[in-house]
């Protein structure tokens, strides 16, 4: 599987933060539901491992992977535990290399011409842009897309319905991330309806801009 490939048909990638993994498995079922086959687990918990074990072994029409991912040793797990592709909040050159090593699919953090072309030496076409409101959004995005042609963004971070179709409708945006469709207190809850409601929301649009 061409797993950037499939970001871009997807549209939206959430990222997902379980506190338990019992909730691993209803809110991959209700993400593919409601037309969100994605998820980044974010290595914010405890619970991110078996979380991500659980969705692979039970859930195999979901594209899992591991968010949140700060250092090589979390990669390594995750991988293990069936990850099919990692995401970081930054550069980190031990991780990135180690995954391209071992063809994992990365998209770690770059929001500077540096931090790019770092990930550029690796061969990377697709990086994350993280926290995206914070660093300047669409207009920092278009700037930097200006030098480094062909480059794609996932941007994470002020990403809504409200400015969605904006975003998918940018030619140098693979897809982008966001907690929206998948919030915390709604997984906590057991409000797997919401999810599935607030994810065929988000598909909606993405289905209206890119289908």
């Amino acid at each position: 599987m061409d797993v950037l490939s499939e970001f871009a048909k997807i549209g939206v990638v959430p990222v997902v933060v379980l506190d338990d993994a019992k909730d691993a498995v209803p809110t991959a079922r209700a993400m593919v539901e409601g037309g969100i086959p994605a998820m980044e687990i974010t290595f914010r918990t405890a619970a991110a491992a078996d979380s991500i074990r659980a969705v692979a072994q039970e859930v195999p029409e979901m594209l899992v992977g591991a968010g949140t991912v700060v250092n090589v040793e979390q990669a390594k797990l995750a991988v293990e535990c069936g990850a099919k592709f990692i995401v970081a909040p930054g550069y980190d050159e031990e991780t990135v290399a180690w995954c391209c090593e071992n063809n994992i699919p990365v998209t770690p953090g770059c929001v500077t011409p540096t931090e790019i072309m770092m990930a550029l030496k690796h061969g990377l076409k697709v990086v994350k842009f993280f926290p995206a409101s914070v660093y300047g959004g669409l207009k920092a995005l278009k700037a930097l897309s200006g030098p480094f042609v062909g480059l794609k963004f996932i941007p994470t971070g002020g990403v809504n319905n409200d400015n969605l179709a904006e975003f998918l409708n940018t030619p140098f945006i693979q897809a982008v991330g966001g907690s929206w469709p998948v919030p915390r207190k709604a997984i906590n809850e057991g409000k797997f309806d919401e999810i599935r409601e607030l994810c065929a929301a988000a598909h909606k649009i993405v289905a209206e801009n890119r289908g």
